[in-house]
């Protein structure tokens, strides 16, 4: 049996495309490719396929992290072309290595997310700067989330790590779009939304664009 660990990206063409959708596309574009996958044990079988944070609809990437169990060895690089073949527009695979069979889960190493979102401002440069400064200064931030009828309450401050802004704003009208940089807390106790940090900024509309960059894992931080 060998395990492999997969880098790939999600663009504007497939960002709506839900988690489990994704999953079951990743399925077949494996069994095209011919590619021996490892199944699990039980009444139900199903291909022994992990993903480290589902990506939200919506959201783009280029860092997301996926493991894949295979019934015998099959070279990295062999893996790659004979999968990325099989790729629609949208789907891309940076790269794949092996990764021992007993090592912990992708779930249970993430530690961080990082993030590239665009939001519509008329603030200036430096009152954007002084927003994130403001914010990060901040101990707690009590904050809400609801889903149907059900709140859950939190901490959002204790999800946002850093918090950075990128290059210049871009005009566009009497307004402008602000890249921000993020870095969210992504485990077990909690994951950090980007939107969620945006409207703790006081941007008055729902981000133009989330990109996510990175996923950390535990112990990777320098």
């Amino acid at each position: 049996m060998q395990r492999l660990r997969l880098n790939f990206g999600r663009g504007e063409e497939v960002k709506f495309i839900s988690h489990l959708d994704v999953l079951r596309f990743w399925e077949r574009a494996f069994r095209r490719a011919r590619i021996p996958l490892a199944y699990s044990q039980g009444f139900t079988p199903h291909p022994r396929i992990s993903v480290a944070a589902p990506l939200p609809v919506g959201i783009t990437s280029e860092a997301e992290l996926m493991d894949v169990w295979l019934r015998r060895w099959v070279p990295p690089q062999s893996f790659i072309m004979m999968v990325k073949c099989q790729l629609p527009s949208g789907f891309d695979i940076f790269d794949v290595w092996e990764v021992g069979l007993k090592i912990p889960s992708l779930q249970s190493c993430l530690a961080f997310a990082e993030y590239r979102v665009g939001v519509e401002s008329s603030k200036t440069e430096q009152e954007v700067q002084a927003s994130l400064r403001s914010l990060l200064q901040a101990r707690e931030l009590p904050w809400h989330h609801s889903r149907g009828d059900k709140v859950k309450l939190y901490d959002l401050r204790a999800l946002i790590d850093d918090l950075w802004l990128i290059g210049d704003h871009s005009e566009r009208g009497e307004e402008f779009i602000c890249t921000l940089g993020m870095r969210l807390r992504c485990g077990d106790e909690g994951s950090g939304r980007p939107e969620q940090v945006t409207a703790a900024l006081s941007f008055p509309s729902h981000p133009e664009f989330i990109h996510r960059t990175k996923l950390i894992l535990k112990g990777t931080l320098p």
